[in-house]
């Protein structure tokens, strides 16, 4: 290829990016639930007629992006492609066909141009209710967990499926909401199918063949070379978490070979009666995302950056099968990053973080009248985070959702879908862990019901009895709490019950340090005391 054809090529690659955070701030943009809207809770993007994964939006999460890169293939699957047509859109939210649990609903829409199947857009978003027990751990099996819709079409030839609006109204309890992320969902991809159209006139393009041979032949190369200067052997880890009602037990193995790398979830503890457990396609994706973070931060995310890494395991809490509970999935999904990080710290010393927070804070509140009151019920869904660990150069970032990368939801928009206050939002001091660098702060967050209302909430949380460990001699950071603010202790999963007049308080984790602490400047310590991050007498 000629070095002007080369150029063409890679301004082609740039605005196919474009076409598809278009796609993904549509969704922001025109999203119901506030778990989308404000926080980002989603993913886009655009693949070949093979269901190979061109580009992904930069907006969105990595247990979105890489699940739904695998989620395209059965979609393909289950509808042949003589049942496609223009104007279709497909949807499911099936936990290991889809993201791993059934809050969050996938979409598919065929591109043509011109009669031909040119592309496939994708899109995820997690909304508020899918009916069942609600967003918690408490569920026995994944059909107490709500309503599965199989891989289906939600319109076809443009005409949506009434049918299916209706059996969602009749099943979840924030109908509006539920059905308006549909089409909200279904707009995205219309978006993103409009643009790349414009773009295929514009250029000339008749298909994507070229263009994606030119992204994949470059993406391999530079993920080939980045994998051979990897040393080469076999590194383990173990992680233990809090669970639900006993400790948990994550195992990895992580393998570099000469031109890709292995991760192996053996020696894991096996299954869950509740709803902690984790398909292995969002197992599979997070791992994937640690792989990229250390491997190739800066090479664009697609069908052939990810071919590099393999994950496998034999059937456990990281790689659970159907009927099993996974709602809350997203919560040892999320710590997979620290576990295949600390595997790959033995291989490259002084360069990988030290643990976090890692799972998300999630709390679904569940408010109602007083017995015999009136006022308003609401289902509230809000995502918080604690502390990242030390950087090997840098201290950890505070209230940030690594690995998840959710943005902070504005508690003014939280208070707006329902009869709530939040009272306190605010960093919690001494909670990053000590050393050279400094961990990551948590968060205390204080949460009441309005006058004349009570609340039921899921507790989603971890490291309550597991703090994020430190790396290279940095201290743990510290553990979270749940409870009421009468110094009831509540526990970090499951539904519980706050009356009317008391408030929730939750104090979030922070992240571990990096290096032995006495090797803190005194300039950084001063900044910590000054900023109230620590507290005279704690350091």
């Amino acid at each position: 290829m000629s070095d002007i054809g080369a150029i063409r090529m890679q301004v082609m690659w740039n605005r196919l990016i474009s076409v598809v955070e278009e796609q993904a701030l549509t969704l922001l943009r025109t999203a119901f639930s506030t778990s989308v809207r404000e926080a980002g809770d989603l993913s886009a993007g655009v693949f070949d007629p093979r269901g190979q994964m061109l580009a992904q939006a930069v907006t969105g999460t990595p247990g979105h992006v890489n699940t739904m890169a695998e989620a395209v293939l059965h979609f393909m699957h289950a509808i042949p492609r003589d049942q496609m047509f223009e104007g279709d859109t497909y949807v499911t939210n099936d936990p290991w066909l889809g993201t791993g649990h059934l809050h969050d609903i996938t979409m598919v829409s065929p591109s043509f141009l011109n009669g031909e199947l040119v592309a496939f857009f994708a899109c995820t978003a997690h909304v508020v209710d899918v009916g069942g027990r609600g967003f918690g751990a408490d569920g026995k099996s994944v059909y107490e967990e709500g309503i599965q819709i199989p891989i289906m079409k939600f319109a076809e030839k443009g005409k949506v499926n009434l049918d299916l609006v209706h059996i969602l109204r009749a099943n979840v309890r924030e109908p509006n909401q539920v059905v308006g992320d549909f089409y909200s969902l279904a707009a995205c991809n219309e978006v993103g199918h409009r643009r790349l159209v414009d773009m295929m006139k514009e250029t000339g393009l008749a298909s994507l063949d070229g263009l994606g041979d030119f992204i994949f032949s470059r993406t391999r190369d530079a993920m080939l070379e980045r994998i051979e200067a990897l040393p080469k052997g076999s590194w383990s880890n173990e992680l233990v978490t809090d669970g639900y009602d006993a400790p948990v037990k994550l195992a990895a193995t992580v393998s570099v070979r000469d031109d890709h790398v292995e991760v192996n979830f053996s020696g894991s503890d096996p299954m869950s009666r509740w709803g902690i457990n984790c398909p292995i396609i969002y197992s599979k994706a997070y791992a994937c995302y640690a792989l990229k973070c250390v491997v190739a931060p800066d090479i664009p995310n697609n069908a052939a950056s990810l071919a590099f890494f393999t994950v496998s395991s034999p059937i456990n809490i990281l790689n659970a099968v159907r009927p099993a509970p996974v709602a809350l999935r997203h919560i040892f999904g999320h710590m997979v990053p620290d576990l295949v990080l600390g595997a790959f710290s033995k291989a490259l010393p002084g360069k990988i973080l030290a643990e976090g927070a890692g799972a998300l804070w999630n709390i679904h509140i569940s408010v109602r009248p007083v017995a015999g009151g009136s006022g308003r019920r609401a289902e509230v869904l809000m995502f918080n985070s604690g502390g990242m660990g030390a950087r090997p150069e840098l201290d950890g970032l505070s209230a940030t959702a690594f690995p998840s990368g959710v943005h902070t939801m504005p508690i003014e928009a939280t208070e707006h879908t329902g009869p709530i206050v939040i009272w306190r939002k605010e960093l919690r001091p001494d909670s990053g862990g000590d050393g050279e660098f400094r961990g990551g702060l948590g968060q205390v967050i204080e949460i009441a019901a309005t006058g004349g209302h009570e609340f039921d909430f899921s507790a989603m949380f971890d490291r309550v009895n597991h703090p994020a460990h430190g790396r290279e001699g940095g201290k743990p950071g510290l553990a979270g709490v749940v409870k009421l603010d009468d110094g009831t202790k509540m526990r970090p999963k499951g539904w519980q019950h706050v009356p009317a007049g008391r408030r929730l308080i939750l104090e979030l984790p922070g992240g571990g340090g990096y290096g032995d602490p006495a090797r803190r400047s005194v300039a950084a310590r001063a900044n910590d005391r000054s900023k109230g991050y620590i507290t005279e007498s704690d350091r």
